[in-house]
């Protein structure tokens, strides 16, 4: 057995040549022994689905960051100085933060599961003479396989019989309307998308019927590569977890080299060592906001309920933050910016053209209405519906079922909006008598009708090619010669509505006389064409022009006609009226490599039309070279690589295939642009979240540590103990930091431009504001302990617990200071924020509890404050609040 595998460029060979190669007989097929040898030789036609993380794996993630690092270093300090509280405590905060990521990514993985439905696939196989029905992951090379109407495509195959054979590959290639396939070796560099003598695996049958020769299985077909590319696209680092890791390397460094300078002058001073490490621990303590990674994971996920009350789910969490720092948008056409239904959008007759719309199974003309070409719209109608082979069922509860050709259920539709025409009615009144099937050499489909007023002949089909078969023209009521010059200015006018992105299709007809039941289609009567149209979504132009005011740019990458594309683009405000520019993937293909020019020429287009997978890829990293953060969306598997590939993909959950929701980490349920909108929106609110709530965090935890080191050289036994500080850092410092990031946003937002992506989460600026905080919650209480220590001659430990209660309390009033630049005292986006008096209502409660309780007390080595004490704390853990207004009156004047 030879067979010519994996074969290329099939789609130029003959059907003798095919036959030949693949060592098969177009009505027996191959036999059952050669079967089993080419599955044993080329395995089983199935792709590898991608695989799941484990369980393990999953929870062992959680724990990969700095933060968890230098908590587990605390750990083991705390358990080698026998300080087993200190060490479960710690242990704690490890395991509640990997909790919370690794429960919020499983519930992800559980809803994407749920979207899974995929059903074994069977084909109607010839082998050895029998037609069978075979699972599709045991065809191989060199079946031959029967395909009709509803069929899913097994495998690649070449066609070597077929009747009106019409498939709808958008999947693949993102074209909207279905490919016609002919019977004809093609040249060799025909692209894929024009390969109308070929099938390819994953499409689906939507009119005719066909036998084809197997020619790819598996990884060969264009499906099986599209996959690998998804594989093979490495998924790139967030832009939060860069900046989340960027601050927890800056924190260590400087958690280090304090920690040694403070080792290095206690060790000069001749300090205990053990007295040193305790202290080094409780410094390492301070330093570092070991409350960052739950407030994080927290806020985020609490942007994935958000997200999923607008019918979007979320993969991954970091994925709605990187959202938020979008600047560039690639978007699929069809079914994406497009509903991926053909409507008749235009209907031309000799003397006038009208633009129309069915609306509630209603036409509505959308600019002028019919003026002289009444009976040409009645016949064009008719003719519709009677030279049609699709059917609309009724079924339960209003619900219609559409089977066939989608421009053929069009003009169903289109019929339907008349209240004289029904289908089953009209059809039992002209009889079809006899059908000429369209084909590639005629391009015209007709039906001979037995009519109450005699014989009817209903043709459609390409406007050229009826034309040639046509005699007379209808102006309204009256009918004549048709004339040559006549004849050339309807062409003109197809071609000037085809300009625009419309599929035109031809209508005649003619009456009464003897016909010939084999040969009907002569001497018809011109009545007009139609222009047909796969329409954008209602909430698209909306959505682009929040996109535009929010400074990110949309860009459409779809593998449709280069017309079609422009003029989606500009129904949808993509590009304006007069914009032209297209660039197209036989362009990207002539590169050789990519020049300045070309790159310049790629960043300056906003339509790419007959693209691959690979380009779009291709064109996805070119974004991201300069810089860019890249959403893709997409619903096709033509989508999957750069899916994979963008900063965040998006797939579509209703239209979307499997193979893109799986490399997407963002699926809209409801496919609606509108809902990517709003999750920039949401990413926009959690970062500026994320930055209030770092800021506060990062400042509290500076203080703690220039107060355990003033205080070590002021009072070693009043420093604060690492539990102390823990307990501050989890209690005081956490809620107030998780209520800041779940703050509501505001439609303000997506007014502005995006943020740099190379920005860090906390500027320079934002690094002036932390170390002014720092000092003034420092100030606070130091001098609330000096001021115990020396005017209320408190001992160590009351001036210990002195210095805990001023900064719990500094740290909880400081809350207040992170309302929005130029915002109210009183009321602001902090006040308004029922999260931050829950988290203050919840953290003076816990304060309050831990003197209360005894055994909590003797734990934080704690004791019942004095009045004085009170007072004293009190007073000053107002201060940080007083400066801090004060310095951002004056900083932001």
């Amino acid at each position: 057995m030879k067979v010519n595998y994996p074969a290329i460029d099939v789609h130029s060979f003959s059907t003798e040549e095919i036959l030949n190669s693949f060592q098969t007989n177009a009505e027996s097929g191959i036999t059952n022994s050669d079967a089993q040898k080419r599955t044993k030789q080329y395995g089983l036609n199935s792709y590898k689905a991608q695989r799941q993380k484990s369980i393990w794996l999953m929870i062992l993630q959680q724990f990969a960051n700095p933060i968890m690092y230098l908590l587990f270093f605390g750990v083991a300090v705390s358990v080698y100085l026998e300080d087993y509280v200190e060490a479960i405590a710690i242990a704690v905060v490890l395991i509640l933060n990997a909790l919370i990521g690794f429960f919020m990514e499983l519930q992800a993985r559980n809803s994407m599961n749920a979207l899974k439905a995929m059903d074994v696939i069977f084909s109607k196989t010839i082998r050895e003479g029998k037609t069978q029905e075979l699972a599709s992951e045991y065809i191989t090379v060199g079946d031959i396989v029967v395909l009709e109407a509803g069929d899913i495509v097994p495998g690649d195959g070449y066609i070597i019989e077929l009747n009106q054979l019409q498939v709808d590959e958008s999947p693949l290639t993102g074209e909207s309307l279905p490919s016609t396939k002919i019977l004809e070796k093609l040249p060799i560099d025909t692209v894929m998308a024009d390969q109308s003598n070929m099938v390819f695996k994953g499409t689906n049958v939507v009119n005719g019927n066909a036998k084809v020769v197997i020619t790819a299985i598996s990884s060969h077909t264009q499906l099986g590569k599209i996959t690998s590319l998804v594989e093979s696209a490495k998924e790139t680092v967030t832009p939060l977890d860069k900046k989340l890791k960027s601050l927890s390397t800056i924190l260590i460094l400087l958690t280090l080299s304090l920690t040694i300078l403070f080792a290095i002058t206690g060790l000069i001073q001749g300090k205990d060592w053990i007295e040193i490490i305790k202290t080094s621990l409780a410094l390492s303590i301070a330093a570092f906001p070991e409350g960052l990674p739950v407030v994080a994971t927290v806020a985020l996920a609490y942007g994935v309920i958000v997200m999923a009350k607008h019918h979007a789910i979320v993969k991954k969490l970091s994925s709605v933050e990187t959202l938020g720092s979008t600047n560039v948008i690639l978007t699929d056409k069809t079914g994406t910016l497009t509903e991926n239904t053909i409507y008749v959008q235009v209907v031309n007759f000799p003397e006038e053209k009208i633009e129309v719309n069915i609306q509630n199974k209603e036409l509505v003309f959308t600019k002028n209405k019919i003026e002289k070409s009444k009976e040409n719209f009645d016949k064009i109608q008719l003719i519709g519906l009677l030279c049609n082979n699709a059917t609309i069922e009724q079924t339960t509860n209003e619900v219609t079922k559409n089977i066939g050709d989608p421009i053929e259920i069009a003009l169903l539709q289109l019929a339907n909006t008349s209240q004289e025409l029904s289908q089953k009615d009209f059809k039992r009144q002209y009889e079809r008598i006899a059908e000429a099937a369209f084909n590639s050499e005629t391009k015209i489909m007709g039906t001979l009708h037995n009519s109450p007023n005699g014989n009817l002949v209903a043709a459609k089909g390409s406007l050229e090619h009826l034309l040639r078969k046509c005699t007379k023209i209808q102006f309204g009521p009256t009918i004549k010669d048709l004339e040559e010059d006549e004849k050339n200015a309807i062409l003109l006018q197809s071609d000037q509505i085809a300009a625009e992105g419309l599929r035109i299709l031809a209508f005649a007809y003619k009456n009464g006389g003897e016909l010939n039941k084999d040969n009907f289609l002569n001497d018809l009567i011109y009545v007009g064409t139609i222009g047909f149209l796969d329409p954008p979504r209602l909430d698209i132009k909306p959505s682009i022009l929040l996109c535009k005011n929010a400074g990110i740019k949309v860009v459409m990458i779809t593998g449709d006609h280069p017309q079609t594309a422009l003029n989606i683009a500009k129904k949808v405000g993509l590009i304006d009226e007069t914009d032209q520019n297209v660039i197209t993937g036989k362009d990207l293909s002539s590169i050789k490599s990519i020049t300045e020019e070309w790159k310049n020429k790629i960043l300056s287009t906003y339509v790419f039309a007959r693209t691959t997978p690979k380009q779009k890829l291709d064109i996805a990293e070119i974004y991201q070279k300069e810089g860019n953060i890249v959403a893709m969306t997409g619903d096709g598997v033509n989508d999957a690589p750069a899916l994979k590939k963008a900063d965040v993909g998006i797939a579509m959950g209703v239209r979307g295939t499997q193979v893109a929701k799986e490399a997407a980490s963002i699926v809209l349920v409801d496919d609606s642009f509108k809902s990517i909108v709003l999750a920039v929106s949401q990413g926009r609110s959690i970062f500026l979240n994320i930055q209030k709530f770092v800021i506060y965090l990062v400042s509290c935890n500076l203080s703690e540590i220039f107060i355990v080191i003033t205080l070590s050289f002021i009072t070693v036994n009043a420093v604060l103990l690492p539990l102390q500080i823990l307990f501050i850092n989890m209690v005081t410092d956490v809620f107030p930091a998780l209520a800041l990031g779940l703050g509501k946003g505001d439609e303000s937002v997506m007014k502005d431009v995006p943020k740099n992506p190379k920005e860090a989460i906390i500027s320079t600026k934002k690094w002036i504001d932390i170390s002014f905080y720092t000092f003034a919650i420092s100030v606070s209480a130091i001098s609330a302990v000096l001021y115990s220590k020396y005017y209320l001659l408190a001992d160590d430990k009351i001036a210990n617990n002195v210095a805990f209660l001023t900064l719990a309390f500094a740290q909880l009033f400081h809350v207040f200071n992170m309302s929005a630049v130029g915002s109210r005292l009183v009321i602001n986006d902090v006040t308004k924020n029922k999260f931050i008096w829950l988290a203050i209502l919840i953290c003076t409660a816990l304060m309050i509890l831990v003197y209360v309780v005894p055994q909590m007390r003797l734990v934080l080595n704690l004791v019942v404050p004095s009045t004085n004490v009170l007072v004293v704390s009190g007073l000053a853990s107002l201060l940080p609040l007083v400066l801090g207004q004060i310095y951002k009156k004056i900083w932001n004047r």
